[in-house]
């Protein structure tokens, strides 16, 4: 990466670009489907677009910081957690729980409820709750859905 910053600054006539560790890092974990190709013109696009000399995480592509949230096909659920975890530990984020288990328990909820049609009693069952624990996390993450048919 540093040889393609040096020869983007070169043909630029600008002062070449330094890659910040924690940004050399993050990139490293990044699939590259484009291969050097691709790594060229993220080095040319860094050194037209980053704000100072150093490159920092936020200055990397919108679709480099949002591909490697995105599990690639054939990842499983637990892969994918473990590289949203990197990640954001990478991009200097703390408390990182105090997010996640909400939304996985909100992710959770609304896809027993989708697939049981809105029941909470057999969506309950589904997650290994009781109804009223499932009511009480419905209320607590302010999820708004109707009761649906309990029958």
């Amino acid at each position: 990466m540093q040889h393609f910053l040096k020869r983007a600054a070169k043909e630029l006539a600008v002062e070449s670009k330094i890659l910040r560790p924690d940004a050399e890092e993050y990139l490293t974990t990044l699939p590259w489907p484009g291969n050097v190709r691709q790594l060229e013109n993220t080095c040319r696009w860094l050194t037209v677009m980053a704000s100072g000399r150093e490159i920092h995480i936020d200055d990397l592509p919108p679709e480099l910081l949002h591909q490697a949230e995105t599990p690639s096909v054939g990842t499983t659920w637990q892969e994918g957690l473990r590289n949203w975890a990197e990640q954001e530990l990478k991009r200097g984020k703390k408390g990182i729980l105090d997010n996640a288990i909400p939304e996985f328990e909100k992710i959770m909820i609304e896809t027993a409820l989708k697939h049981t049609g809105g029941r909470r009693r057999d969506a309950s069952v589904l997650l290994g709750w009781g109804r009223n624990t499932l009511t009480r996390k419905i209320n607590e993450l302010g999820l708004d859905h109707p009761e649906g048919d309990d029958d």
